[in-house]
């Protein structure tokens, strides 16, 4: 492996553990095994740099996961898919690591690069919910008010399992999204 994927690898990894705050250049160093030069050959605005390319690194590779579970024959078994996911990561981790994305989002008030390029990441996962919504009948308006509803339901779920070290909140999430989902689908659309 290269040691720039090795820097972006370990930083996404410790970005969904400490935040963008709590990820330090040591801990960075110490956890690829790389000198502090290689940072700085790789991304020469240091930090700010390597923590937005490893955004978009976890964006890209949570949108494979997203556009998997959007290809599924209906709806419910599209969040299904999602959740189950989420559940993965956050139990898989004993509940220490959650959404990078989420984290890098966090870090408007010291790094507003890096909260804009989770920003951005969260809009294209918006959008293919979105479309993937009017797909399956929902009306444009309707689509994206639910797409957001979902990305920000289950990014909190995710966050509230981590704090009580519990799948407890994805699992209320994921029954009452399923019955929001249930509502909307079939009805006509404007």
């Amino acid at each position: 492996m290269k040691v720039r994927d090795m820097l972006v690898l370990n930083t996404i990894e410790l970005v969904r553990r400490h935040g963008v705050a709590g990820t330090g250049i040591a801990a960075i160093l110490e956890r690829s095994g790389v000198s502090r030069r290689s940072i700085y050959l790789n991304f020469p605005h240091g930090k700010t740099q390597l923590v937005q390319e490893a955004t978009r690194a976890a964006g890209d590779f949570i949108d494979q996961q997203i556009a998997t579970a959007l290809q599924q024959p209906t709806l419910q078994k599209s969040l299904d898919a999602f959740i189950a996911g989420w559940k993965e990561v956050v139990a898989g981790s004993d509940f220490t690591a959650g959404c990078p994305i989420a984290a890098a989002g966090l870090a408007r008030s010291s790094e507003p690069e890096i909260a804009d390029t989770a920003g951005e990441t969260f809009t294209r996962w918006r959008d293919a919910i979105t479309t993937s919504l009017r797909d399956h009948g929902i009306a444009k308006g309707t689509a994206r008010a639910l797409a957001n509803t979902i990305l920000a339901a289950v990014e909190g779920a995710v966050v509230m399992a981590q704090a009580e070290k519990s799948l407890a909140p994805l699992d209320d999430v994921h029954r009452q999204l399923r019955v929001l989902l249930n509502h909307h689908v079939d009805r006509p659309a404007h």
